[in-house]
């Protein structure tokens, strides 16, 4: 039982790590155009994003347990399924293709 909390906590620390990752770029991306600096803006947020990011996989596997990354990971990938389908721009590609 003990082990199973811990599984459901690898798993939701993977898709908050993967909110974060996935939804930071998104916001990068959409900050990148109005940008008096966009290289700095890029780069800083990739290394801020992926230190965090590796910070929190470190968290997780500490103790040893290689089922723990696997879940956490498998939730950080979950995530970025979900936020590409979720923020894919339809209305855009559809306008595109009318025209």
């Amino acid at each position: 039982m003990n082990e199973l909390i811990i599984l459901i906590s690898s798993l939701a620390a993977g898709i908050i790590l993967g909110i974060f990752y996935f939804g930071g770029l998104w916001l990068t991306l959409e900050r990148l155009s109005s940008s008096n600096n966009p290289y700095i803006l890029t780069l800083g947020s990739f290394f801020v994003r992926t230190v965090i990011s590796l910070i929190g996989f470190y968290l997780v596997v500490r103790s040893g347990h290689w089922e723990r990354l696997l879940v956490c990971i498998s939730g950080f990938v979950f995530m970025k399924i979900f936020l590409v389908y979720r923020l894919r721009p339809e209305k855009r590609a559809a306008v595109c293709e009318v025209k």
